[in-house]
């Protein structure tokens, strides 16, 4: 009988997002890198915060993370 293949990680992936330790997918908010000037100060103390991924999106993502 062949040995189970173990499924690789997709590194673009782990490098964007991360599995909490109850498994919840969190990732940062986009839109922090350049054109901060024209944003307010509360937009961007709000764009500091990790979310959560949700639905099918946070379903496909742990797939790739490998987990």
């Amino acid at each position: 009988m062949a040995a189970k293949v173990k499924k690789k990680t997709r590194k673009a992936v782990a490098k964007r997002f991360k599995k909490s330790a109850t498994g919840k997918v969190l990732h940062k908010k986009p839109g922090r890198r350049h054109l901060a000037a024209s944003k307010t100060r509360k937009q961007k103390r709000r764009l500091r915060q990790t979310i959560q991924a949700g639905g099918k999106m946070a379903k496909s993502l742990s797939l790739e993370l490998g987990v």
